[in-house]
């Protein structure tokens, strides 16, 4: 029996009440300038904005009376959304890309496969380099390993990069992995 797929529900965006929408009927109280007014029912809260000439906005809505302040709503919500935006960027979440090698690969094909690598680890990917060997290959690792070196140290030797083992060369049934990174992205 086939599952639907579910697709997963969005997360509320935390939106914040201003002026005649706040429900409470009096409000802990704090001014532009930072000063705590202690609590003030909220009409008199709401004209003290109007005055002012800015909004009154619900910055903490739990408790009995809840915590508002008088700012510019609007300049509020793009400063918000900003700050949001760079959270965005600075989570960028780094890809495991793999570069695949064999123990009788041809010098053009290295060059390709080194450029690729080089292309992932300029982007801040991380690299995991692989040959698997095959047949009579399995008699002779330690050639696959020297090419996995070799490809290491060009890489290494590379100005633009500043390249990383972050896992050494390690052998399982019938390969040989090693995980690189770039130090300086």
């Amino acid at each position: 029996m086939r599952r639907s797929y579910r697709r997963p529900k969005p997360q509320p965006e935390k939106t914040f009440r201003a002026n005649e929408r706040i429900k409470a009927m009096s409000v802990i109280l704090v001014d532009e300038n930072g000063v705590n007014h202690g609590i003030v029912p909220t009409e008199q809260a709401i004209t003290m904005a109007q005055t002012a000439e800015l909004d009154l906005v619900e910055v903490n809505p739990k408790g009995d009376s809840p915590i508002c302040k008088i700012m510019d709503y609007g300049q509020f919500k793009y400063e918000r959304d900003k700050k949001l935006q760079k959270q965005k960027v600075k989570s960028k979440k780094t890809d495991t890309k793999g570069i695949r090698l064999s123990v009788r690969i041809g010098e053009h094909d290295l060059q390709v496969r080194y450029n690729k690598a080089k292309n992932f680890l300029l982007k801040g990917d991380k690299v995991k380099i692989e040959i698997r060997l095959r047949g009579r290959e399995r008699q002779h690792p330690e050639v696959a390993a020297a090419n996995i070196n070799k490809f290491v140290k060009q890489l290494q030797a590379d100005s633009e990069l500043s390249v990383i083992v972050e896992e050494g060369l390690t052998k399982q049934e019938t390969s040989f992995n090693m995980l690189l990174v770039n130090k300086k992205s």
